[in-house]
Formats: C-alpha cells, sequence, structure tokens
C-alpha cells in the first residue's frame, strides 16, 4: 500500500480537502477524499485536573454538528511552536488555568476515514487560576469542574439535554486517571 498522489481540491482559511490517489492491498489504485488543516504544527488536546480533583470540562457551539458539545479543552499548534507550548497557551487561553506540569498521554488520528488530523494528549496538573476562561474572540467556552468520580454521571446528565459529548473525552480521562493512579 502506498500514497500516489495528493492534490488539493479546494483550500480555505483553516481547512482543505484533499484527494488522496493510492494503491491498496490488492495494487488497485483507488482515491479517497479528505480535510486536512491549514498553517497549523498540529493539535493538542488537554486533560486538565484542578487541585481539588476536578477534571476541566468544556461546552461549546459547533457549527459543523449545529450543536452544544461537551468537550475537553483543546487547540491548534501555530506554526513553530511545540507541542507543549501550545498545550500551555491553549489550557489559559480557554479555561484560565495555567498548568505547571504536562505529561504526555497518547497521540494519535481523530477521525481516520476523513481527516489526516493527528492530536496529541497531554494531562495538566499543579493548576493555577491566571485568568478568565472563554477562548479568543472566535469562541464562547462554558468551562465546567467536575470532580473526577461524578464524570460519567454529568455526561449523562448532559446528554439527556441533547448535549453531544466528544468520544475522546471517556477516554482520555481514563488515561488520566491511570497516569494519576485514581
Amino acid at each position: 500500500m502506498e500514497i500516489i498522489k495528493k492534490e488539493t481540491v479546494w483550500k480555505g482559511s483553516f481547512m482543505s480537502a484533499v484527494r488522496i490517489t493510492y494503491r491498496d492491498a490488492h495494487e488497485k489504485v483507488r482515491t479517497w477524499e479528505a480535510v486536512e488543516r491549514v498553517g497549523i504544527g498540529g493539535i493538542v488536546v488537554m486533560v486538565a485536573v484542578t487541585p481539588g480533583q476536578s477534571v476541566l470540562l468544556e461546552r461549546q457551539f459547533r457549527p459543523p454538528l449545529g450543536r452544544q458539545v461537551i468537550e475537553l479543552p483543546a487547540g491548534l499548534v501555530d506554526p513553530g511552536e511545540s507541542m507543549e507550548e501550545a498545550a500551555k497557551r491553549e489550557l489559559i487561553e480557554e479555561t484560565g488555568w495555567a498548568a505547571k506540569e504536562l505529561s504526555f498521554l497518547a497521540e494519535g488520528p481523530i477521525s481516520t476515514g476523513a481527516s489526516t488530523e493527528i492530536l496529541r494528549a497531554y494531562l495538566c496538573t499543579g493548576l493555577d487560576r491566571v485568568g478568565k476562561a472563554g477562548g479568543d474572540d472566535n469562541e464562547i467556552i462554558e468551562v465546567t469542574e467536575v470532580p473526577l468520580g461524578e464524570v460519567g454521571e454529568f455526561l449523562r446528565k448532559a446528554q439527556a439535554e441533547g448535549i453531544l459529548v466528544d468520544l475522546k473525552v471517556y477516554g482520555l480521562i481514563e488515561l488520566a486517571r491511570k497516569a494519576l493512579k485514581l
């Protein structure tokens, strides 16, 4: 299996659509369509645990889904910025909390059939409140501190209210619990 060619069929300010021509395991040439981010150095997501053992969750409207979504703090890595620097910056921008410690949790693709995005996840601890939550000018983010032992119930209630839950929340919080030995 190999990629033969990748061509951009549309390019916007933040995303582009690409057509990928590849040879499959049976030597047949095929095409696939996907989306890529434009002008970024990666994507980070943070499982931020407060000194009181609560996790920071965000709720925001996501235009592609047309609904409110519960997520972990996350963001794009600026060109030339390290993943760790971006994680610290995005955590402050979105939640108003700064992390003294970042620990690598996992890395992998977000949507293997539709996107080329690779996400790197960090456990953020040693948190200090340093500002207000809410994100940048393009975001309206509501941050909620949820005790680690109550996350499941919090998410069930949100779903019952019609709020979507990003599936990464479940797995990454479990990885964080294991790393914290909780």
